[in-house]
């Protein structure tokens, strides 16, 4: 698999080394760029009456480097899924700024937003999301129909990339007449298609037995040396040892952030 990434300013949050990692938490000691940064974010949820309901995320301030592969933990109500869904452009800050790819996320208008999150994001989630009525190539195909790409090209990018996640073999099949592993490998493949700069996934094996699974964290961590930035989350404290870095959220605030 041929994965890259271009290159990005170096951006420093104080306090931090340009690794996104507080001050001898562990790395390679090599100068890397910062493909998203999270200053001052918050995210405030409001009654119709205009009080405070929730404050989920209370002023992080994050950098992950280009290339690196983060695990994201948390118990319920810590932030971990607002926090996600800000980093995926699938909500807004309430204030603070994001970055990502070098652009400010939280200002853009909506459509822009929309063709940005389209671009630069694939997205991997625990069910598959599969449409059941398309072979593979077609569901892998699909992102590229909202980029407009002609029907050529979209076909060759995605038979192409199914061959990257080992599935040459199974053109012309459904989902239905795939295993769970493998219907995860064509989900992987559609959020690949696009060629992302990141690839964030939502517990990715929480619906694969442990044998399926430990091959789908074999793909990413293949992903994460070929050049692909990854945020996961996860609850499972075993695969976050798998991950360079550890961010973990409590109370909307950064309880943990540690390289491994």
């Amino acid at each position: 698999m041929n994965v890259v990434t271009p290159a990005h300013p170096v951006e420093v949050i104080p306090g931090r080394d340009v690794r996104g990692a507080a001050p001898g938490g562990g790395g390679d000691g090599v100068e890397r760029s910062a493909l998203a940064v999270l200053k001052d974010l918050r995210k405030t949820y409001y009654k119709p009456d205009g009080s405070i309901m929730v404050e989920a995320l209370r002023g992080l301030n994050v950098s992950i480097p280009q290339g690196q592969y983060v695990a994201i933990m948390g118990a319920s109500g810590s932030g971990k899924s607002t926090l996600m869904n800000i980093l995926g452009c699938l909500d807004r800050p309430t204030s603070g700024q994001y970055l990502l790819d070098g652009e400010d996320c939280a200002t853009m208008p909506d459509e822009q937003l929309s063709q940005f999150r389209g671009r630069k994001i694939g997205f991997v989630f625990q069910a598959f999301n599969l449409i059941p009525e398309l072979t593979v190539e077609e569901n892998v195909e699909v992102p590229l129909f909202y980029q407009a790409l002609p029907r050529k090209e979209r076909r060759e990018r995605a038979v192409e990339t199914l061959g990257l996640v080992g599935l040459g073999n199974r053109l012309g099949h459904r989902p239905s007449e795939l295993s769970g592993g493998q219907q995860q490998r064509v989900a992987i493949a559609r959020a690949l298609v696009t060629r992302p700069v990141v690839l964030m996934a939502d517990e990715p094996t929480g619906n694969l037995d442990s044998s399926t699974g430990e091959s789908i964290l074999q793909l990413i961590e293949q992903l994460h040396r070929e050049g692909m930035t990854i945020m996961m989350v996860t609850h499972d404290d075993r695969i976050a040892t798998r991950c360079q870095r550890v961010v973990r959220l409590k109370d909307g605030e950064v309880e943990l952030d540690r390289m491994n």
